[in-house]
């Protein structure tokens, strides 16, 4: 599992988007990009993490910012989830966790005593040079959208 830090160039995420298209990071080379990894789509967590960045998200496009959220939900669930919620930007469907494991947030979890692996809800702020510009672990949910515009 790789470590990134910043300053790291950003590994390459290539995956189906909500829309079934086809997504390519290095595309967004130019931009900020508020790469956002969360465990599962439409869930209490998730969808406030969610509705902070659509309400904020106006904010990122004037700092020449472009938000992409990423969970291992197929594409389908991406979609209903961003319909739901009327979210903004680009959803990825991870779901062979290639871009979690790329980024070091597919780790072991447990809950209810139960041992499982899934993604630690983690942002990366990567710069225009492609290159990450800030990390975000274990993100707690309230006030993250303003914090990371804030490193931005």
């Amino acid at each position: 599992m790789p470590k990134l830090n910043e300053g790291d160039p950003a590994p390459n995420i290539s995956l189906d988007s909500d829309t079934g298209e086809h997504f390519e990071l290095a595309s967004l080379q130019g931009k900020n990009v508020v790469l956002y990894f969360y465990p599962k789509a439409d869930t209490p967590g998730c969808t406030k993490e969610a509705c902070e960045f659509r309400d904020t998200s106006k904010k990122f496009t004037k700092a020449n910012t472009v938000i992409v959220g990423v969970s291992p939900d197929p594409a389908k669930a991406q979609a209903k989830f961003k319909d739901k919620f009327d979210l903004p930007f680009t959803l990825l469907a991870d779901v062979e966790h290639k871009a979690a494991e790329a980024y070091g947030v597919w780790k072991e979890k447990s809950m209810y005593g139960k041992k499982y692996m899934g993604v630690e809800r983690t942002t990366f702020v990567i710069g225009p040079d492609g290159r990450i510009k800030k990390i975000f672990p274990k993100v707690k949910v309230e006030g993250h959208a303003e914090e990371v515009l804030a490193a931005i």
